[in-house]
């Protein structure tokens, strides 16, 4: 699945509490560790050296468990330039502002009955949903307090797997190897979104936790070069928090950097995994979307290049020349 540096090295950072980013002593578990913040990782399919604690304990940072939901015109806490996360699923379009998932990382949803994750790392800019469910079987989610390659780790309620969100798959727990099937997410500004989707539902911030959403707890994290844990292949072909659009198909990888993007005419058509498929990017935002041959929309994900490099070095890159 990865390749992997088992030589990285312990970062120095830790969260204090869910209001601000401070450097601190950061003691990683040892690499014989059989259980991390209380999980079962004896058979982890990735070095348990390189899963780290990202300060707060399990459910540190609170998921979103019954999410609210407003009407577009009833929104008065975003500008058109605030950034969310875009779902269309079953005829229904929701927006999951990013102020709103930095302080919570995961909200169980459901649309139509159907359960929902939609999930966002901080640290790696990368938002992606998947259908709640594998085999007839339904999971929650929750914050497990733990990072692999700087991204979040997920937890089920159910079983207390641990989930790479990056990667889509458990990577320890009684599901390791299991994979979820990811849908569609648009990582745009609010003004896009509700233009593209005048009838969107906005997630409210009421959600049942006390929190100052107009504050952002990263800070200028997204753009400087440093990076807060460690990760197990860097690159310097681009700056760590530049974003792209990462893609799969058919086990094949390639990202497309948005100032690669920015050259271009907005519409690129390519070639991976032996299928056709259309990139399209939207300067004004900036943001970008994949789509396959027929037209529609790949799960593909908006997410800084020192993420996407670190899950997938082998990842093809597209140059605009």
């Amino acid at each position: 699945m990865t390749q992997r540096l088992s030589s990285a090295l312990p970062a120095v950072f830790a969260v204090v509490g869910l209001v601000a980013l401070s450097a601190s002593v950061l003691l990683d578990a040892a690499p014989t560790a059989q259980q991390l913040n209380g999980f079962d990782v004896h058979n982890s399919l990735v070095p348990v050296a390189e899963i780290h604690a990202g300060g707060p304990d399990r459910d540190g940072i609170p998921a979103i468990d019954q999410p609210r939901f407003v009407e577009a015109e009833a929104v008065d806490f975003l500008t058109r330039d605030d950034e969310v996360l875009g779902l269309v699923h079953q005829g229904e379009a929701r927006a999951y502002p990013i102020k709103i998932m930095d302080w919570h990382e995961i909200v169980n949803d459901r649309i139509k009955g159907e359960p929902i994750a939609i999930t966002y790392c901080p640290l790696c800019g990368s938002g992606v949903a998947f259908r709640a469910e594998q085999a007839g079987r339904e999971f929650s989610f929750g914050v497990s307090g733990l990072l692999y390659n700087s991204d979040l780790l997920l937890y089920d309620r159910q079983t207390e797997s641990l989930w790479s969100q990056i990667a889509k798959q458990a990577i320890a727990g009684p599901l390791a190897g299991t994979k979820l099937t990811a849908l569609p997410l648009t990582h745009t500004t609010w003004g896009a979104w509700r233009r593209a989707h005048p009838q969107t539902q906005v997630l409210s911030t009421e959600t049942g936790h006390r929190r100052n959403y107009d504050r952002a707890p990263y800070g200028g994290y997204s753009r400087h070069g440093e990076l807060y844990f460690p990760v197990s292949a860097r690159s310097k072909r681009y700056h760590p928090k530049e974003r792209v659009l990462g893609v799969e198909v058919n086990g094949q990888f390639k990202a497309y950097p948005f100032a690669e993007l920015s050259q271009t005419d907005g519409r690129i058509s390519d070639q991976l995994g032996g299928e056709s498929i259309e990139v399209r990017f939207d300067w004004a935002q900036p943001s970008a979307r994949a789509f396959d041959a027929e037209g529609n929309p790949l799960p593909a994900t908006t997410l800084f290049w020192f993420a996407w490099y670190a899950f997938y070095p082998e990842t093809e890159v597209y140059r605009a020349n």
